[in-house]
This record gives C-alpha cells, sequence and structure tokens, in this order.
C-alpha cells in the first residue's frame, strides 16, 4: 500500500480523498494557491505546501510544480481529484518518470480514452455505438465548417480534452458556427490547455447515462452499475442519481457490458467513466444508445454509486495503485436502494446563474442530509477563479421517492449567508412533476427554465425582511449604549403616539423607500408598508443574520438583503441604459473585440470576461459608436468595472 500521497487538488474533493486516506493510514500531502491559503483541505491534510498564484494555470494546472513537491515531501503517489491536471496523459507520465505513481489509468489508456476523438475511435473499433460526427485531426475553422454541414444542424461542438460542459456549444445553423467555435476554443484551452474540439450530431431528447468502470493492472475491469446524468444545465449536471429510473434490465446490461468491452480494449486500470446518450428519453430495450466520451479519473457524481453499492471508489483507487488486484468480482458487486445528489453552487438562478463571488458569512444546516461533501465554511471567501460548485448533498434511500423527500429536507436545512446560491432551484428542479416521475431529457431545465428559477418573494415578503433589519439596528443601537438614557437610541423612541417615517433602504441591493411605523415603545417590531399595499404584518415565517450592516432574510430558505444604501460614483454616468458596458462579475477579461471610434450595432460582441471557468459575453445594448475602451485583454477587473463605453447618442 501507498504510504504517502499528494493531492492535486482543493476544495470538496481534496477533503474526500484526505478522509479515506486517513482512514486507510496513508499520509497525505495538500497544495493550496494564495486564494486557497486558509481552505479547509490546506488545514487537513498531514502537510500543506503552497504552489502559486490564485489563476490555476499559475498554481493547480502547474505539473511541474506539484511533482517537484511530490518528490520533496517524499510522496510516492499523485492523486488528481477530478478537473485540473486528472486526464492529463503529459502529466501522468512525467509523474511516472519522476519515480511517482499517478493514481488512475497510464498515460497510454488516458491518450486513448481520455479524449473524446480517440475514444470515439476505439469505441468503434470495440464495436460500441457512437454519435455521428467528426473527431478528425485537422482543426481550422474551414474543415470544422465543412464536417459541420456534412453532419447537418443542429450540432454539437465539444472540447476533445475535457468535461464539464466547458468548451461545448450547441450551433443551431451554419451562421452561429464562427463565434461558437471560437468561443468553445477558448474556453477548452483556458480550462484544459487544449483548444481541440470534435462536432456530433444532436440526438434528439436524450437521456445522459453514465456507467462506473473499474480496472486494475491484473486485466480485470468490473461496472458499479450506472448513474443517471439527464439534468443539466448549460451542459453541466446539476442533479445525479443511481440507478438510472426507468432503466430496464436488458438495456442496463447491454449499456454496462459495453463499458466494461472499452475499458478492457485498452487496458484500463483505475476508475472510469463512460458516457452513454439514449435518444428519446426513455430507457427500454429497444432505446437507441450511443457512447459519447469516457471520463479517465473518478467523478463529482461518484457519491451515488458509493450509496448504492456500499463500496468507497477512492480505496479502490488507492489499492489500484498500489498494484493490488480488485477488492471484489463483478458477482460480488450489488445495488440495493436509490441515492440522489445535488450539486450546491454559487450562482444566481434569478439572474441568469451569473457566479456568486465574495465572503460566505455563515453556513446553517445540513443535518438532515445523509452525506455532505463540502469544501467551505464560514468566513471563507469563493473566488472567481475556480468552480462555483461548494458542495454537493447527498440523499440515500430505500426507493426514488424517498431519496427525494430526503434530499428535500437536506436542502430545507441548508443556507448560506452571503452569497447567493441555487439551492432554492435544486428544490424546485427536484420536486418537478415530470423530475419525479422520471420523465426527462436532457433539455428539460431548459424548457422550465422560468418556473424553476423565478422568485417566490413576494412584497410583503421584502416589507417584513425590512422590519427585521430596523428590529436588527435598534437592538445593536440598544447593545452600544448600554447604560445611556433613551434620548442617545436610534430606534425611533419618542413619548406619546407610534410615529410614520419614509425610510430608505437597499433590498437586494436596490434602493427602494418605504413608510415605517415605528412601534411606541422601545425593542417592538416596526410596520414596513410599501406602496400597493403590501405589509410586514402579511408574512411567512423566516430566519435572519446580520454581517457587517446588512441583514440576510430568508423565507422558506430564499433570501432577501437589506442594507443602508451605499453610493458608488463610478456608476453615476450611467443614466443612459446601456451606454457603459461593465464587468458583471469579478474575472479576468478574455477577449476585446472592439476599438475607439468602432461604429456597433445593438447586440454585437463587445467582450469576454472569464470567471469560474465559464464565459460570460457583453454585448452592445444599443446601435452607437465605440467612445472608449476602458480594459486590455487578460486584465483581471472587479465586478461593475468599466468595460467599453458607448458615445451619446
Amino acid at each position: 500500500m501507498l504510504k504517502k500521497i499528494l493531492i492535486a487538488n482543493r476544495g470538496e474533493i481534496a477533503r474526500r480523498i484526505i478522509r479515506t486516506a486517513r482512514r486507510m493510514g496513508v499520509a497525505t500531502v495538500a497544495v493550496y494557491s494564495d486564494a486557497d491559503a486558509r481552505a479547509l483541505h490546506v488545514g487537513e491534510a498531514d502537510e500543506a505546501v503552497h504552489i502559486g498564484p490564485s489563476p490555476a494555470t499559475e498554481s493547480y494546472l502547474r505539473g511541474d510544480k506539484i511533482i517537484a513537491v511530490a518528490k520533496a515531501t517524499g510522496a510516492e503517489g499523485i492523486h488528481p481529484g477530478y478537473g485540473f491536471l486528472a486526464e492529463n496523459a503529459d502529466f501522468a507520465e512525467a509523474a511516472g518518470k519522476a519515480g511517482i505513481k499517478f493514481i488512475g489509468p497510464t498515460p497510454e489508456a488516458m491518450r486513448a480514452l481520455g479524449g473524446k476523438a480517440a475514444a470515439k475511435d476505439v469505441a468503434i473499433k470495440a464495436g460500441v455505438p457512437v454519435v455521428p460526427g467528426y473527431q478528425g485531426g485537422k482543426q481550422d475553422a474551414a474543415t470544422l465548417a465543412v464536417e459541420a454541414k456534412k453532419i447537418g444542424y443542429p450540432v454539437m461542438i465539444k472540447a476533445v480534452a475535457g468535461g464539464g460542459g466547458r468548451g461545448m456549444r450547441l450551433v443551431a445553423n451554419e451562421a452561429e458556427l464562427p463565434e461558437l467555435l471560437a468561443s468553445a476554443q477558448r474556453e477548452a484551452e483556458g480550462a484544459f490547455g487544449d483548444a481541440r474540439v470534435l462536432i456530433e450530431k444532436v440526438v434528439e431528447r436524450p437521456r445522459h447515462i453514465e456507467v462506473q468502470v473499474f480496472g486494475d493492472a491484473h486485466g480485470n475491469v468490473v461496472h458499479m452499475f450506472e448513474r443517471d446524468c439527464t439534468l443539466q444545465r448549460r451542459n453541466q449536471k446539476v442533479i445525479e442519481e443511481a440507478p438510472a429510473p426507468g432503466m430496464t434490465p436488458e438495456l442496463r446490461e447491454m449499456m454496462c457490458g459495453a463499458a466494461v468491452k472499452l475499458a478492457k480494449a485498452v487496458g484500463y486500470e483505475g476508475a472510469g467513466t463512460v458516457e452513454f446518450l439514449v435518444e428519446g428519453g426513455t430507457l427500454g430495450v429497444d432505446a437507441r444508445w450511443y457512447f459519447i466520451e469516457m471520463n479517465t479519473r473518478l467523478q463529482v457524481e461518484h457519491p451515488v454509486t458509493e450509496e448504492i453499492t456500499g463500496l468507497d471508489l477512492v480505496e479502490w483507487q488507492l489499492r489500484v495503485a498500489s498494484g493490488e488486484k480488485l477488492p471484489l468480482a463483478q458477482s460480488e458487486i450489488k445495488m440495493t436502494g436509490h441515492a440522489i445528489e445535488a450539486r450546491l453552487c454559487a450562482e444566481d438562478p434569478a439572474k441568469g446563474f451569473l457566479p456568486s463571488v465574495g465572503r460566505i458569512e455563515e453556513i446553517w444546516g445540513h443535518t438532515s442530509i445523509d452525506r455532505l461533501e463540502i469544501g467551505v465554511r464560514g468566513g471563507d471567501s469563493v473566488s472567481p477563479f475556480y468552480d462555483s460548485m461548494i458542495a454537493k448533498l447527498i440523499a440515500q434511500a430505500s426507493n426514488r421517492d424517498a431519496a427525494i423527500r430526503e434530499l428535500t429536507r437536506g436542502l430545507d436545512g441548508a443556507a448560506v449567508v452571503g452569497l447567493a446560491t441555487n439551492k432554492i432551484f435544486l428544490k424546485r428542479l427536484i420536486n418537478d412533476e415530470d423530475v419525479r416521475r422520471g420523465a426527462m431529457d436532457t433539455g428539460l431545465i431548459g424548457r422550465k427554465l422560468d418556473q424553476l428559477s423565478q422568485s417566490s418573494i413576494s412584497d410583503s415578503d421584502r416589507c417584513a425582511a425590512v422590519a427585521a433589519f430596523f428590529s436588527l439596528e435598534a437592538q445593536g443601537a440598544e447593545s452600544n449604549t448600554a447604560g445611556v438614557h433613551p434620548w442617545c437610541l436610534t430606534d425611533a423612541f419618542q413619548l406619546g403616539s407610534s410615529r410614520v417615517t419614509t425610510e430608505t433602504v437597499a433590498i437586494d441591493g436596490v434602493a427602494q423607500k418605504l413608510k415605517v411605523r415605528w412601534p411606541s415603545s422601545s425593542g417592538g417590531f416596526p410596520i414596513v408598508e410599501a406602496e400597493g399595499g403590501a405589509s410586514s404584518q402579511k408574512t411567512r415565517p423566516y430566519e435572519r443574520a446580520k454581517h457587517n450592516g446588512t441583514v440576510y432574510v430568508f423565507f422558506d430558505g430564499e433570501p432577501v438583503t437589506v442594507s443602508r444604501p451605499t453610493y458608488d460614483a463610478s456608476s453615476l454616468d450611467d443614466g443612459n441604459a446601456g451606454d457603459h458596458i461593465r464587468a458583471p462579475i469579478n474575472g479576468k477579461v478574455a477577449r476585446i473585440f472592439v476599438t475607439e471610434a468602432q461604429a456597433v450595432t445593438k447586440g454585437d460582441r463587445i467582450a469576454v470576461v472569464e470567471a469560474m471557468k465559464m464565459e460570460h459575453v457583453l454585448h452592445a445594448a444599443r446601435d452607437g459608436t465605440i467612445a472608449k475602451v476602458a480594459a486590455s485583454e487578460g486584465a483581471q477587473v472587479n465586478q461593475g468595472a468599466l468595460i467599453a463605453s458607448l458615445a451619446e447618442a
């Protein structure tokens, strides 16, 4: 058994690996960037070494630094987790040459299956059905345009080197191809260091099914059944479950058998996931299904497989990497019950899932969930440099309905104070009528996005949040003036009847004027009224917290923030909406498409800001002329920073 390993990753997956390694008596070395200096995984590992600045390209993607740290600390193996260098065959090969075991497949197997194009070639030779498309080596725009036309629109562009939805674009027609191809290639280069793409036919109403496989160095390969990853947004998985609802035993046997056959074709070692699309949304014996790719690593969603099999996949990885045979034969691997996982992300569904960057003040709850994989705590900051996922909530039960109920309870009991999250979106999604009955395809979220992301906060809720704000503000004044006479309090105390004032507060960042009816005695709740008759007397129960002058009020888990308004001088020139194009989030300016004095029309691309491995394209809101370009490509910018401005109309 390996005695000491380095974990070339961060966040919840680093903690997950540390947990199993500690149980097995394997020492761990964590690496961290500037942004992760106080991260949980850093304190939990036996050793921790700083490897560079916050951008992943200067830290977690620097294979040379990671190998140097492994050698310096005496680590015998490197566990890559998922993402970053997990599917980089050159890194695995370099580690081997340095005398360090890469905890994953061999570089040869990774090259054969890790790239989408090469994997399709292996699958074709093995007799596994694949999606029609182009996966050739010619990557110039002209060749790709010709191949896309041959396949027939709509087509899907996919990054050859990675997954997670990065470098994927749905192209509806020929006119869209140039822009979307360039965007996919940039995103693939930034996320995986490899801009190569392939083009595939779009499968109609697909279910996304994947099979967990495991191999060892002795020629053994087994499967651990399937997972359903159909519920996706922007080609990124949101909810994963095992087994797949509605899967027939016959289709399971065919798909799992094909996955094992594919892995055996390249002498696969370690954990891997073979991914398929099943056309038409159902999983019957006659369904048409296609291999699409293989992830040559541990998956984000591996906990649901562990929950239905009772196995520890990280333990299996460490044993296989140490030269042992697989712990169980295929006939010994059993499936029991149902498990479902939700990815809790720092993003705002009400604003197009814009990533939420900043400080986490508190994290509540989670006590009712079966399993929680989390990489942050209260006081930590979510940076723009890495993925937006901050936790995974996993529920396990005897059947799917019970598992959904357990996950719903877990989401109800969870709250992140300080940042927007997709929690309410997740709760609505798993309780959607079609999802509950298993009538799903990968387009479900897109079709129902408005109802899944729509806020349920009413005007009365907002009034109640403001009342809570003034109550907490008054309590703070009292605690800071102990022993002082009433004339020093700031809670609108007066002798006689109650007083009515007009107050301006910022509700979810927007300044609003409201009527406040103050209590006649100190310590009571004010009554807040809005235009139209909404009142703080007509609302639901809520929870509240206060940090740095901002009050966070949660109604059934959905937050409202209230604070005293602040005025940013940089926004005073924004009187004409759309004249100033600003960064929607902290991030890096990946592209600038315009120059000063250039004429633009409404909808033209102005710039691309990259954050959390995703691109955010900024467009002109009206026709006009570029008066100023205020940012440069490669620059790091804060949310609200001016990127460009239009001349006055």
